[in-house]
């Protein structure tokens, strides 16, 4: 059973032991747990749906709030508190491309919106019912999720856009396929979802982001099927992929998507490596970027990131053995963790992760072996679960990325950190910051950081400080000349600074696309570009 406020699967937990728990209360002070909200008390408080009968839509309390909010904190603090304020008047379950043309034609006639639902995993604000006077129709896609067609000599797949990660790389798996495409969410987010905010995955190194493996399909507009064809490539005007990518539901909604398939590797390793600071860690692994090596994933923590890892994964004998054994190696306090990912056939994968070990060591890393990269591999869809830990002790986890060329990288890095470590100094509180670079590329890498707060067993006051703290750390990533998204969209809690990257222009071009597909403004209005 999914959990209805917080991450995954109510059978599946993440425990902090008392060593995590001092660390933490060192790090921001002791945590008290607030007081949750039951299921049925958060049903109660929702408005009656103002949506008439129809057979794809059930209108039920349970339902309507089981797809309201996301997964972001300011969505969690709602549910958890018991403040869902909106939600959608009905949700529906369509089968077919038919039937969400079938559902417009509803809510156009009841002048209903119009939100798509793929796994619920949205940490920016993407499900976020707007306040106002008009019905909300929620399209929730995981109807939809058929492996459709298979092309083994061009090595494309059609899906039902409402495939799950899981399920789809099942499907594949069967044929000996693989997309390849494993962002965190993975055990819940959907194809479309990654398409309609351009995700990226943990191993986009050899696989690319979704973008390079989105190859065409059909959007269902208010004006009408959008068929995009595929081809290997196209000097044929604008890309109407481009279109769809990152469109976060405001076109219409993705109802099959094709893909760009892999044949599964022969073999799959990840191994750690620690350096003795971060300035040797960053040249080895813009080194390795932009080496060209055919690895799968590079994942470098900063020095905090990786004592705090280190120290919440618990195992605490074996993770001390582990730090007197690099400490006789030059890495001692200020050492920074690298975890290199080679996938593919085995007479590529096996040489370029012996050439990448090889130059790390050149730069003063440590080879630590295979274990601690395989304990990833095996709990990488885990780690998030670490966010409902924390809030059972009292604190909040929040998260931000950007991406920017190397010479911003470190400086940005260090913004951030230091944005998180003043926002909440006006009540007296602390903010644990710590951060890693998910993604490389030859031009730069993204940043990706993370923030332990504690709870204050109050809704207006927990939200205040997130919001304060949002807006920091964001403000930190536009001045030091970063995307305020990486890998997660916008939604509505990035759209305040999506200007200083698109500029005025940019921002009315989208918004004239929008129109064009949308005249009446219904599809999940507010996300990307104001009204």
């Amino acid at each position: 059973m999914r959990r209805w406020n917080g991450w995954g699967d109510e059978a599946v937990g993440m425990a902090l032991d008392d060593n995590a728990l001092a660390f933490l209360a060192r790090q921001v002070g002791a945590g008290r747990a607030p007081q949750d909200v039951s299921f049925e008390a958060a049903c109660a408080g929702l408005a009656p749906g103002r949506l008439p009968p129809h057979p794809l839509v059930d209108a039920s309390a349970r339902t309507r709030l089981l797809h309201a909010l996301g997964q972001s904190l300011p969505d969690w603090l709602r549910l958890r508190y018991g403040r869902v304020d909106t939600a959608p008047d009905g949700v529906a379950f369509p089968e077919s491309g038919e039937q969400v043309r079938d559902l417009f034609a509803f809510a156009a006639a009841h002048g209903a919106a119009v939100i798509p639902y793929g796994g619920g995993t949205s940490v920016a604000g993407h499900l976020t019912v707007p306040n106002g006077g008009r019905p909300v129709l929620t399209i929730a896609m995981g109807r939809m999720r058929a492996m459709l067609a298979l092309d083994p000599e061009a090595r494309l797949a059609r899906f039902g856009a409402g495939v799950s990660g899981p399920d789809l790389e099942a499907q594949l798996r069967a044929h000996g396929y693989t997309l390849g495409h494993f962002p965190q969410s993975f055990e819940y987010s959907t194809l479309g979802g990654w398409v309609a905010t351009r995700s990226s995955g943990q191993q986009s190194l050899r696989y690319g982001r979704i973008e390079g493996l989105f190859a065409g399909g059909r959007v269902e507009t208010p004006q009408g099927p959008l068929e995009i064809p595929t081809f290997p490539a196209s000097s044929a005007g604008i890309d109407l992929r481009e279109m769809v990518l990152g469109s976060e539901g405001r076109l219409g909604i993705l109802t099959e998507a094709t893909v760009r398939v892999s044949r599964l590797p022969e073999v799959e390793a990840f191994h750690a490596v620690f350096f003795p600071g971060w300035d040797a860690a960053l040249a080895a692994v813009r080194a390795l970027a932009q080496g060209g090596l055919p690895l799968s994933m590079l994942r470098l923590s900063n020095a905090v990131e990786t004592s705090t890892m280190l120290t919440l994964a618990g195992h605490t004998r074996a993770v001390r053995l582990l730090e007197a054994w690099l400490a006789l190696r030059g890495c001692r306090d200020g050492k920074c963790m690298l975890l290199v990912g080679a996938s593919g056939a085995r007479a590529q994968a096996r040489p370029a992760l012996r050439a990448a070990l090889g130059l790390a060591r050149r730069h003063g890393g440590v080879h630590a072996g295979r274990g601690l990269g395989e304990r990833w591999r095996r709990k990488r869809f885990r780690s998030v679960y670490l966010r409902n830990a924390a809030w059972a002790h009292g604190y909040a986890i929040d998260t931000v990325e950007t991406a920017l060329d190397w010479p911003r990288v470190t400086p940005a890095m260090r913004a951030i950190e230091a944005a998180a470590a003043a926002a909440l100094q006006g009540w007296g509180e602390r903010v644990h910051a710590y951060s890693h670079l998910s993604h490389l590329y030859p031009q730069g890498a993204s940043v990706y950081s993370t923030f332990v707060f504690r709870l204050s067993g109050s809704f207006e006051t927990d939200l205040a400080r997130w919001r304060r703290l949002k807006d920091g750390v964001s403000d930190a990533i536009v001045q030091a000349g970063g995307t305020i998204s990486h890998q997660h969209g916008v939604g509505l809690d990035h759209a305040p600074w999506l200007g200083h990257e698109k500029g005025a222009l940019g921002l009315g071009a989208m918004a004239a696309l929008f129109r064009h597909f949308d005249p009446d403004g219904r599809m999940n209005p507010g996300k990307l570009v104001a009204p």
